[in-house]
């Protein structure tokens, strides 16, 4: 029985702000993306989940060029990515990152990890990016942290930075890769919190997780991956009470049960 299920145009899209066509990825032998086909709409909150290996980090770091892809096309505003240089910077600088750990600059204060993406990149005046770092992280709640460095503070706080260092360069969109799996369980929540406030006020946010309570509340769509393909795509609400292929059927089954 088929259970590739790709009901792509179940949820109406705006002009996509990304938009993912046939896209294909290789590591060596193994085919980690295949022919994906995705668009993402402005103001929306698209969560891939999936078994491990699926390809979703891979479909994350595949939006901003982390990873090269091997054929297809990604549009990020209707614009094709382009591959290096001065032009992939600007690209970055419009696609906000989240990672899994965090990546903040151990050697810096964290005033200064929030301020040196819009000096250095969007060469705004230090002052003004110093006055926006700090309103940033009080948005975040960690302002009183603001002097300290990283290795001061909590898991916690540290990837609340990291929202707060992505939202600094004003992104277009903010991917989020993994960003609460290396989190004590009592730091979760308080980082999916503030990313459940940037939701609310119409974030364009690509979130791979496997925080199933999130992907309830805060998506406008649920992407499901398996073995480098989408097999599925629906709302919340019908992915999780009703999902259309087998796969979903037997991962929910799994996760829903811990």
């Amino acid at each position: 029985m088929s259970d590739s299920g790709t009901s792509t145009n179940t949820v109406p899209v705006k002009t996509g702000l990304v938009a993912l066509t046939g896209v294909n990825k290789h590591f060596g032998d193994l085919h980690v993306l295949k022919d994906i086909n995705l668009s993402i709409g402005q103001g929306e909150v698209v969560v891939v989940i999936g078994p491990s290996g699926s390809g979703k980090s891979t479909l994350c770091r595949a939006i901003n060029r982390l990873e090269p892809i091997d054929s297809g096309t990604i549009l990020l505003d209707g614009q094709p990515l382009p591959s290096e240089g001065k032009a992939l910077a600007r690209l970055r600088a419009d696609v906000g990152m989240v990672f899994q750990s965090f990546n903040l600059f151990a050697h810096k204060t964290i005033l200064q990890n929030v301020t040196l993406g819009p000096c250095k990149v969007r060469k705004t005046d230090p002052k003004v990016a110093e006055k926006r770092a700090m309103e940033l992280l009080e948005r975040v709640g960690v302002a009183n942290q603001a002097s300290k460095y990283p290795a001061q503070l909590s898991g916690g706080q540290q990837q609340r930075v990291a929202i707060a260092r992505a939202l600094a360069m004003d992104p277009k969109v903010l991917l989020f890769d993994e960003p609460t799996s290396a989190l004590d369980p009592e730091m979760i929540q308080e980082v999916l919190e503030v990313m459940i406030d940037l939701a609310r006020q119409n974030m364009t946010m690509v979130v791979v997780t496997h925080e199933m309570g999130f992907a309830r509340s805060a998506a406008n769509r649920v992407v499901f991956m398996a073995e480098g393909e989408i097999v599925e795509e629906s709302d919340p609400e019908t992915f999780f009470t009703n999902p259309s292929s087998q796969r979903a059927q037997d991962f929910l089954g799994k996760i829903l049960k811990h």
